[in-house]
């Protein structure tokens, strides 16, 4: 449930050549935007005002934009390029039949599994628009996080270990790839002896013993 206050809706669709028109596109993410993208509606404004703040913050105003999709394997980096170029700081809900994902922009492209439409949540927590924005990166880019000791970092140190998780957990499957394949005795083993030294750092990021 995307639980926002209702003097927040707005609810307007836009024309999807007022996205693109003026983005530096490429022709080919031109096309995918046009072939992928049904409809955008911006849901919702939060600003200062209608959330009834008392606390300045840099951001001024967090849209909630809906994109209905054509197909729901589509190219992130036209999500990617409407965030980067876009002054307001984007949440995106994307749609394709009933499932749907969460997305923003913060540094990179971030995004939930697809899930069903009523498992879909999303609240704003904070008492500034900069509290609620770092509560909604919390809710969309550590949605599903790996490490277990992570209460007393910031949520910018979360997703750093996050991504350093994600990395080792690659490597890792690409290195028992290779070990599998490996014909060689000496080779294999080199293979199977970084693996350990892998598993052994993985776990450590995981429980907090790095």
């Amino acid at each position: 449930m995307i639980d926002f206050p209702t003097a927040t809706a707005v609810h307007r669709r836009l024309p999807k050549e007022a996205f693109y028109k003026h983005l530096p596109l490429t022709k080919a993410l031109k096309d995918k935007f046009v072939s992928d993208v049904e409809r955008i509606v911006i849901e919702n404004s939060l600003t200062k005002d209608n959330l009834n703040l008392n606390t300045d913050s840099e951001i001024k105003e967090i849209l909630l934009l809906s994109i209905t999709l054509k197909k729901q394997e589509f190219d992130g980096k036209v999500i990617e390029a409407i965030a980067k170029q876009n002054p307001h700081n984007l949440v995106f809900l994307l749609m394709f039949e009933d499932s749907r994902q969460l997305a923003l922009y913060h540094s990179k492209l971030y995004r939930t599994q697809w899930m069903d439409a009523s498992e879909i949540s999303l609240k704003p927590q904070g008492f500034s628009l900069d509290e609620i924005w770092e509560a909604f990166v919390e809710q969309i880019a550590l949605y599903d996080e790996r490490a277990e000791k992570s209460a007393s970092l910031s949520v910018d140190e979360r997703l750093a270990l996050q991504e350093q998780i994600l990395k080792l957990e690659k490597l890792i499957a690409k290195t028992e790839a290779a070990a599998w394949k490996e014909q060689q005795p000496k080779k294999q083993f080199e293979l199977y002896t970084r693996l350990r030294g892998y598993k052994q750092e993985l776990e450590d990021l995981k429980h907090g013993e790095s």
